[in-house]
């Protein structure tokens, strides 16, 4: 990755609310994360797309076109996530947004989940935004401010049948946002998390291809949301933009639901 070619391209003449600022996106490759960098690339920051699947992420890059790079990374490693940050600072690239987006799901109640899915579920769901928090909070802090953006999940408010580790995971990540939130209140980072609930991203589109009756499936997948359908990762993304950008520049310590009403309860 060319971290000076980027640096460049900051100083273009690019417009929108985060022109001239620099977002970058873990698990930008596909789903969510993807449509968060081209929301946030098309409001006028300039991009650095972070994926573990290194061809997803330069081409979720290349599609973007200007402003725009990408690198491998493991959110759950922090020897790289500190070293990308270190290689970004030698370059002079200021991460002024920061979206926590890397993320994995299992099945399994408590019977069937075991340890190892826990600790699976901790080191990228938790682990990884730790670590991206103590890897690029510290220099937004310097410069007097930024945003950072953690994908949470309705999971992580409410109880899901059959996702005991999955909603420990997003439950902690809530409960980080808001902490940090806390701490960093005199620093001008503001630190919020976004909530979705189910989302037609390509993994769940792979999940229902695994059911006898897919669209059957889908039926109940979307019937769990009170607007009856799931959620479209473009309308995620245009609520992580909010949160980056000064139009929500009184929020911090939020847990936004984007969840058709699922967390309203039962009707």
């Amino acid at each position: 990755m060319e971290v000076d070619a980027l640096a460049h391209l900051t100083r273009s003449d690019a417009e929108g609310p985060l022109a001239r600022r620099i977002a970058l996106v873990t698990g930008g490759g596909s789903g969510i994360g993807l449509a968060v960098a081209r929301r946030l690339h098309a409001a006028g920051a300039a991009v650095l797309v972070a994926d573990r699947d290194a061809e997803a992420g330069a081409a979720a890059a290349a599609s973007l076109g200007s402003r725009a790079a990408s690198r491998s990374l493991d959110v759950s490693d922090p020897e790289a996530v500190f070293a990308l940050a270190a290689e970004l600072d030698a370059a002079g690239v200021a991460v002024g947004v920061l979206v926590n987006n890397a993320g994995i799901g299992r099945v399994g109640t408590l019977d069937e989940a075991t340890a190892d899915d826990l600790d699976a579920m901790h080191a990228v769901n938790v682990r990884g935004v730790f670590n991206g928090c103590k890897a690029f909070v510290p220099a937004m802090r310097e410069r007097g401010g930024g945003a950072v953006v953690n994908l949470a999940s309705v999971g992580g408010v409410v109880g899901i049948r059959d996702r005991l580790a999955y909603c420990a995971s997003k439950f902690a990540v809530v409960g980080m946002t808001k902490a940090m939130a806390l701490d960093e209140a005199d620093s001008g980072v503001r630190v919020n998390c976004v909530c979705p609930g189910r989302v037609a991203t390509p993994f769940v589109e792979r999940r229902l291809a695994e059911y006898d009756d897919p669209e059957a499936a889908r039926a109940e997948m979307s019937a769990t949301q009170a607007v009856l359908r799931m959620g479209q990762p473009e309308e995620i993304a245009e609520a992580v933009l909010w949160l980056a950008s000064d139009a929500s520049s009184f929020v911090t310590g939020s847990a936004l639901m984007i969840d058709g009403g699922w967390s309203a309860g039962r009707s």
